[in-house]
């Protein structure tokens, strides 16, 4: 007969275990905000500065819980470097076009990781002498919840542009190996992971709708209609290779030092979309993002006005993105 004051894990162990979900909480805690002015879509911006504060209150509930498992406070301890491996990878899409892989790492990698390594501890935990740590876990479970599926929300809809998808599973079964051979936040295995369609919605999903309504909400964008449909132009010659189509864009003045760059040959992208305006004078800048399975580029475009209409003053690659043969 098992007795009632045993426990599952001794009182070293749930220090070690205390120590490695702190490591995992802070550690995300200072990405989720490193992110935040790297990342131009309102929606993923909004969802990471509003869980930035869930995280932070994670790291510190587990170490304020560690003084009362005899071990020193507020210390976070990776379960290997395996793990710290993992963390840096999964840190390590730090450029503005890299928005979907930094929400597939966090919210379809390592939160329901989370989720489930916490659920599994629960289940497990003594509830007569263990009720800190109970209250601690049930609180997690709670918000990683939420978590997972405001970001599954938000994935969907910038998913839901093109040419994302294959991206995102790619670096999602990269970051999973790697947080396999780690052996998990706690180098002990991965418990099971409940798929994505089983997660409820809830609250956090309701947030996220939120979130992508605002970015949503009318064009922030201001450009003359003329110039509008220029810009979708050029956009749609760009994603369909159409050499000749962008080549008439351009201004006679400026064709002598304006071209495709080259590095653009061979790269295959299939949506296109306006990120930033500003205005110089009669003329604009339109910064335009396109993207593709395995590449993205943003192009600070230059227009003036013109007796045929807009062209092209100068195109420059602001920002480019290729992804390595796997």
């Amino acid at each position: 007969m098992t007795h009632s004051l045993e426990g599952h894990h001794s009182v070293e162990q749930s220090a070690r275990l205390i120590r490695n979900y702190r490591y995992a909480a802070e550690r995300m805690t200072r990405l989720l905000g490193g992110w935040l002015p790297l990342t131009p879509e309102v929606s993923a911006k909004l969802l990471m500065g509003r869980h930035v504060w869930d995280n932070a209150q994670h790291a510190d509930l587990f170490g304020r819980r560690l003084p009362e498992l005899r071990a020193p406070a507020q210390v976070s301890e990776p379960s290997g470097p395996a793990f710290v491996a993992f963390m840096e990878a999964l840190e390590s899409p730090e450029t503005p076009e890299l928005t979907v892989e930094r929400l597939v790492g966090v919210y379809r990698v390592l939160k329901p990781h989370l989720l489930a390594v916490y659920e599994q501890h629960l289940g497990a935990a003594n509830a007569v002498y263990e009720p800190p740590t109970c209250r601690i876990l049930a609180r997690c479970i709670e918000d990683e919840r939420r978590h997972v599926a405001a970001g599954e929300t938000v994935l969907g809809h910038l998913l839901a542009a093109g040419g994302l998808y294959d991206r995102a599973v790619a670096w999602q079964r990269r970051l999973e190996e790697l947080l396999a051979a780690a052996g998990g936040v706690t180098g002990e295995g991965l418990p099971p992971v409940a798929p994505r369609s089983t997660v409820p919605e809830g609250e956090g999903s309701g947030e996220a709708r939120e979130f992508i309504r605002l970015e949503t909400a009318g064009s922030p964008w201001a450009l003359p209609d003329d110039l509008r449909a220029a810009v979708q132009a050029f956009g749609d010659a760009l994603v369909n290779g159409e050499a000749g189509a962008l080549d008439r864009w351009i201004a006679p003045s400026a064709r002598s030092g304006q071209a495709m760059d080259p590095a653009l040959a061979g790269v295959r992208l299939s949506d296109h979309r306006v990120v930033a305006v500003a205005r110089l004078g009669a003329k604009r800048i339109v910064k335009l993002r396109a993207g593709g399975p395995s590449a993205s580029v943003t192009l600070a475009l230059r227009w003036m006005p013109d007796p045929d209409g807009w062209r092209l003053e100068s195109i420059e690659i602001a920002r480019a993105h290729v992804a390595s043969p796997a």
